[in-house]
């Protein structure tokens, strides 16, 4: 993956930053995802917002050794920048969802890569449905 787009290749799953956090505090979903990623089982995608998140919360004393979380991200994921059609798509998700700008453009970047499956913390996310995506938010059951 480093280096190489796999935008739209399948299966393409999609990490948000509450995913690292339920990886670190040791979420069972989230560490056998990420083993299966680490296999090349299955393709990772991160929005580059995440990035950003991961860094900030690192700074406010809620995680340790966010640099290490994002040469993981780096080293193991396609990470996702922001482009025009990204930004746009982000905007129309916020205003039709009602979901806060990051949510909706960290959403926007997972789906531009035509993730099948989107892990979460956030149920801000669980706000978009489609049959082609689905949204699975770690700390709810099923």
């Amino acid at each position: 993956m480093r280096g190489l787009s796999l935008r739209g290749v399948e299966p393409m799953i999609g990490l948000d930053t509450g995913f690292f956090l339920e990886l670190l505090w040791g979420n069972k979903e989230a560490t056998e995802l990420w083993k299966s990623g680490l296999n090349d089982e299955v393709h990772l995608a991160v929005s580059c917002l995440s990035l950003f998140e991961i860094e900030r919360l690192g700074l406010k004393g809620v995680i340790q050794s966010a640099d290490v979380i994002q040469e993981s991200i780096n080293g193991m994921c396609e990470l996702v920048w922001l482009d025009q059609e990204v930004l746009s798509q982000g905007a129309r998700l916020s205003h039709g969802l009602g979901i806060p700008a990051i949510d909706s453009l960290i959403l926007a970047s997972l789906l531009s890569y035509n993730c099948s499956e989107i892990f979460t913390t956030d149920s801000h996310l669980e706000a978009y449905q489609s049959n082609r995506v689905t949204v699975r938010n770690l700390r709810r059951n099923g």
